[in-house]
């Protein structure tokens, strides 16, 4: 059950207005309390934040801002004596132009750690003039101050003769760093890593075949050296980054539709590349769930059980379930397919809340990207009813960005005692997927109906029903009848309810049913 936290914006301890560490350590009761048992860290290591926090400048040292390396080993001593594990994100494709490493680089016309040429190629825009001794351009990932890791090219070109192959000693360098970081983290109790831009580290490599095969040797040492360790990638490919040795890759936003069709109004952070198709999981009803289903089939036919695919509610680039037309109250019906569906769910902080994305909000450390609005997704967490949402007791004017204006902004406070809210809604999802392994990432599953409402079976015990459009949708279900009619105990069920042979489900709907005579 993985919970990603942007900590920037989760909970602030000394009051300067940016979340940190020992204010997570004091929200893990709440995460123990909701079921969490895996934590991923947005970068939180040494960086100027030019980008977040994606622009590392000391990949071994906690970020001041965010405390020390010992209020982190800290935070994972305490998770961890509460059955939570602490995940890192590793920027593994890029550095910052501050890292010692570019800096000896930018001198030193030998040093073959980041990649240099003497002059500028396609695409024009990535290749910034040299800040040191050496002469020529140096590439960069996204922003000039992120110049790229050298791990050599998958394909030679006489065009382009500073080209260097994987096997050079550049690139066999950045591997044996790669190494030497997860190694320190992970002597250190962390868990494992959710890689950024794992699929681009070599270049030029149109199959990822070099580059899986770079994992693939990564995946070889760790579970050699720490095979209790997982690796948890931003691929967005699970059919061919699972082979290679990742043990969990996602759905991505900006790789193809599967995780779009479900989730993607176009009412947040959006690219116009993306287009407007209409999602599933969305009031107006127009979606379907049929590319989210032939993406799924082909992926989990060839991981074949060798690894997981994961699924997320929202991240910090991508918007929030929350968005535009579709507000907090119709969001639960999609918590209970990310909960009952064969994946790996990842929740985005404040989304079990509710939280919306913001529109209209300043860039923050780069979050402005093209024509994607992303601070719209990394407003503070909602705790209370406090000043600044108990979010910090800084003046609001000083918080890495504002707390949701609207005057009735969910909190956790006002949702935990409630029993109706989606707050105890998506906890008592979480508690059944644990209590039943059929409804987990291995069991079973089988769809009965792919318009609305979604219905499907778990491991031959449970049914799924899910309709989150704003007009009521039923099911004949004959086919899972017996002769007296359908035998179904609901488990959680909001608004669904049984006629006959047939399932009727009101307005943003959901149910969790035992079949007959399934234990």
């Amino acid at each position: 059950m993985f919970y990603q936290i942007y900590p920037q914006s989760y909970a602030d301890s000394n009051g300067d207005g940016v979340g940190d560490l020992p204010g997570l350590l004091d929200r893990l009761d709440y995460l123990q309390w909701l079921g969490v048992n895996t934590v991923w860290l947005n970068p939180c290591f040494v960086s100027e934040f030019g980008d977040a926090g994606y622009d590392v400048a000391d990949y071994l040292t906690i970020a001041p801002r965010y405390g020390t390396n010992e209020d982190f080993e800290r935070l994972v001593d305490a998770a961890r004596s509460r059955g939570i594990r602490i995940m890192l994100d590793l920027v593994a494709g890029h550095t910052s132009h501050l890292h010692e490493w570019f800096k000896r680089s930018a001198d030193d016309a030998t040093d073959d750690r980041y990649i240099w040429s003497d002059s500028v190629h396609a695409p024009v825009r990535n290749w910034i003039p040299s800040p040191g001794r050496r002469p020529g351009y140096y590439l960069a990932n996204f922003y000039p101050i992120q110049p790229a890791l050298n791990y050599g090219y998958a394909r030679m070109n006489p065009a382009e003769p500073w080209r260097q192959p994987v096997d050079a000693p550049g690139p066999r360098a950045n591997r044996a760093a790669l190494r030497e970081i997860m190694a320190y983290w992970f002597d250190r109790g962390v868990s494992g890593f959710r890689v950024d831009m794992a699929y681009s580290l070599v270049k030029d490599d149109p199959d990822r075949s070099a580059t899986a095969a770079l994992w693939g040797e990564m995946r070889e040492w760790i579970d050699r050296s720490y095979p209790d360790r997982a690796l948890l990638v931003e691929w967005g490919d699970p059919k061919t980054s699972v082979p290679a040795g990742i043990h969990v890759d996602f759905f991505l936003h900006f790789v193809g539709r599967a995780l779009r069709s479900l989730w993607d109004n176009s009412q947040g952070s959006h690219a116009a590349a993306w287009g407007t198709d209409p999602c599933y999981f969305a009031p107006e009803g127009e979606g379907s769930m049929k590319e989210f289903l032939a993406a799924w089939r082909e992926a989990d036919t060839v991981i074949d059980g060798s690894g997981y695919i994961a699924l997320p509610t929202a991240n910090h680039d991508f918007s929030r379930l929350a968005c535009g037309t579709r507000t907090r109250d119709m969001v639960a019906p999609a918590f209970a397919f990310l909960l009952t569906w064969p994946t790996l769910p990842v929740i985005y902080y404040g989304d079990e809340i509710g939280m919306r994305f913001v529109p209209g909000l300043p860039d923050k450390e780069g979050s402005a990207l093209n024509d994607e609005s992303r601070q719209g997704s990394r407003t503070p967490m909602q705790w209370d009813g406090t000043a600044n949402a108990g979010f910090s007791a800084a003046p609001s004017n000083l918080l890495y960005l504002p707390i949701d204006p609207d005057r009735d902004r969910p909190t956790v406070a006002a949702q935990r005692d409630d029993p109706g809210s989606l707050l105890s809604q998506v906890r008592r999802l979480i508690a059944l997927r644990k209590a039943h392994p059929q409804l987990g990432a291995s069991g079973s599953v089988d769809v009965l109906n792919t318009g609305y409402p979604f219905v499907y079976t778990r491991g031959g015990t449970h049914l799924v029903v899910a309709n989150p459009r704003r007009e009521a949708a039923s099911f004949d279900a004959s086919g899972l009848a017996a002769d007296g009619g359908l035998e179904l105990r609901g488990v959680e069920v909001r608004g669904v309810t049984i006629v006959g042979r047939e399932l009727r489900a009101e307005p943003f709907s959901y149910g969790v049913f035992e079949l007959g005579g399934a234990s």
